[in-house]
């Protein structure tokens, strides 16, 4: 049960993280609420407004101080939303399920209008229109503020929308069942990328023009947040783990086979993963060699293996796995004409499993993209478009890009060289990594592994996009297949197309001659285990 205390003057005090380190989404002030039951949150340009629920107070707040500057009764009976038009306070009341316009200098409730939905939580002001979001319907609603008519509806990002904010372009909107804040593109309705709240209980948001400003219900506090600092990496979420992949081949004959060559993809650091130890191979290969794509490639040789003899290869390393997020702010991307001549040159020539001048992809980018040019959303389009159209089979073989979407269904693999064939028929730069993946629990096995994309936005770099692991149902999580690498991979393998070694495949492959009838069987595993913990000092 919340607690009903006094209205008292507090102060704010820093907490969490340096301003000068701190990344989108960090923490870097905290005010305590002056009551116990934070609702809505807005500003006015000078002070911070809050809504309680048990006082039925709105109480402005100094934001250096955190001391409460006014202090009036709430328009409703159970003030929830809030946010500032630019001269007046808008006020959901949760009880009447309305929307109440207040003069702060009188207040007196000026106009009063019918919510279009059953639960109204969050209230923002894009300059012209209200938006509304619903904790049990699930919408984003922009209404009009003169009767109160939809214009537009979303889905809303998850599963029970609260505070809401407008910025740039954008809807910053809090969901308390996921403990996140994601931020909306009201033009194209789709969420760009969610933020971890910083308590268990947001309820209303604000911004500044700088900072965003979280209120939690179960915290009591508002919280001021870094919200775009130019800083796109944020790298949380860390855990250490000893991976042994291991190689092996049989020929179960009757026939010889002359020569087997094996080849290892060596994993390199990167943002999301740190190799802390040497990457060690049993046996020693006979040589280190780079492919095409300049991917590190370990080179074994096998002259005339006996029949049905167990010949193994391992590669084992201990690697601290990170999620690494790039945050991507759609209009800060550049355009295709700002992307470097050697990543065109490189990634946007054809390769026989893309296919990019066959009709089937031609028709599908045009319907994709339409007239968009800004890159980040001319993926979006491709991302979408294909959801739409594939749907995930796990089947042996790897078809070419147009003959799965024709067909309507595809591995991984298969998502991929769809995406990356569209992306690069658009114009914009894309590739594949590989990995090898932790299932579930840290001490397991991976028998399948998982490819992705990653595609080239100028101002941005490379950034990772999974067309399978965003074929999703809630605008959230397909949002989380976009500029996301989970903790739960270790990337061995970067490539554009086919390679000299590796050819299609990733994390490994094999070529081998044979005399006669063979029967060949070629197995790789991954087997992941957590890095023992080393004792405390004495003991």
């Amino acid at each position: 049960m919340k607690r009903l205390h006094c209205f008292v003057s507090v102060a704010l005090f820093v907490c969490f993280a340096s301003p000068l380190f701190a990344a989108p989404g960090d923490v870097v002030a905290r005010i305590p609420t002056p009551a116990s039951a934070p609702t809505g949150l807005a500003f006015d340009g000078t002070h911070l407004w809050i809504a309680d629920r048990l006082t039925d107070t709105l109480y402005a707040i100094d934001r250096q101080s955190g001391q409460v500057a006014r202090a009036l009764p709430a328009p409703g009976f159970v003030p929830l939303g809030l946010t500032w038009d630019g001269a007046h306070l808008w006020c959901i009341d949760g009880e009447e399920k309305r929307i109440l316009q207040l003069d702060v200098k009188t207040g007196i409730t000026l106009r009063s209008l019918e919510s279009p939905t059953q639960r109204p939580e969050g209230l923002a002001w894009d300059g012209k229109y209200l938006w509304l979001s619903d904790g049990a319907e699930d919408v984003l609603c922009q209404i009009s503020t003169e009767d109160g008519t939809t214009i537009v509806s979303y889905r809303a990002p998850s599963g029970n929308s609260t505070g809401l904010t407008y910025w740039n372009g954008y809807l910053w909107c809090a969901d308390r069942r996921d403990d996140k804040i994601f931020l909306f593109d009201v033009k194209h309705g789709e969420v760009v990328f969610g933020l971890d709240a910083p308590g268990k209980y947001a309820r209303g948001l604000t911004s500044d023009g700088q900072h965003l400003y979280v209120v939690d219900y179960q915290a009591d506090s508002i919280f001021q947040l870094v919200m775009d600092d130019g800083s796109p990496l944020r790298v949380l979420d860390t855990h250490t783990l000893d991976l042994a992949l291991l190689h092996e081949f049989r020929n179960y004959g009757p026939g010889e086979v002359p020569t087997f060559d094996a080849y290892i993809s060596i994993p390199a650091i990167l943002p999301n993963q740190k190799l802390l130890s040497e990457v060690r191979f049993t046996p020693p290969p006979q040589e280190i060699i780079r492919d095409r794509w300049n991917q590190p490639i370990a080179h074994f040789r096998l002259d005339n293996p006996g029949l049905a003899v167990r010949n193994q290869v391992k590669m084992e390393v201990r690697a601290e796995l990170s999620e690494a997020r790039t945050l991507v702010f759609p209009h800060r991307v550049g355009k295709l004409e700002e992307i470097p001549a050697d990543v065109r040159k490189t990634y946007l020539v054809d390769e026989d499993k893309y296919r990019m001048s066959d009709p089937i992809i031609q028709n599908a980018v045009r319907a994709a993209v339409g007239f968009e040019t800004n890159p980040y959303w001319m993926m979006r389009g491709i991302h979408k478009y294909i959801r739409e159209h594939l749907s995930y089979e796990l089947a042996g073989g790897w078809n070419v890009a147009p003959k799965v979407l024709e067909r309507g269904n595809g591995s991984c693999s298969e998502y991929t060289f769809v995406f990356i064939s569209m992306c690069r028929a658009a114009g914009i730069p894309a590739r594949y990594v590989g990995a090898v993946v932790i299932r579930g629990d840290d001490a397991s096995t991976d028998e399948h592994f998982h490819r992705w994309s990653q595609v080239y936005l100028p101002g941005y770099g490379w950034v990772h996009v999974d067309p399978q692991g965003g074929d999703r149902d809630v605008p959230a999580e397909v949002a989380e297949s976009i500029g996301v690498v989970e903790n739960k991979f270790l990337i061995t393998t970067e490539g554009g197309g086919a390679s000299e070694y590796l050819g299609w495949s990733y994390n490994h492959n094999e070529k081998w001659t044979s005399r006669g009838p063979v029967k060949v069987h070629v197995e790789a595993t991954g087997e992941w285990s957590p890095a023992p913990q080393e004792s405390s000092a004495g003991e």
